[in-house]
C-alpha cells in the first residue's frame, strides 16, 4: 500500500481538509492519518489510515472517502 501524500483533500461530503502526516499508533502500530479541516485549521483530527483511504458507497456509486485536490 502506498501512503497518501500530505496535501489538500476533499471529503466525499464536500468539505476540504489538509492531510498533515501519516503517523503510527504507539500501542497498536496502526497507521493513522493526521489532518485538519481548512475551515477550522486549529482543530487537528486523527483517523485510521485505512478509513481515510477507503471507498464509500453513495447513491451515485463508490467514491473515495477523501480524494486529493490537484
Amino acid at each position: 500500500m502506498s501512503l497518501p501524500e500530505p496535501g489538500l483533500y476533499r471529503h466525499f461530503k464536500g468539505n476540504d481538509y489538509e492531510l498533515l502526516h501519516v503517523a503510527r499508533h504507539s500501542e497498536t502500530e496502526e497507521l493513522m492519518a493526521v489532518y485538519r479541516p481548512l475551515a477550522r485549521p486549529e482543530s487537528i483530527w486523527v483517523r485510521p489510515l485505512d478509513m481515510f483511504t477507503e471507498l464509500v458507497e453513495r447513491p451515485e456509486g463508490t467514491v473515495p472517502r477523501f480524494r486529493p485536490l490537484s
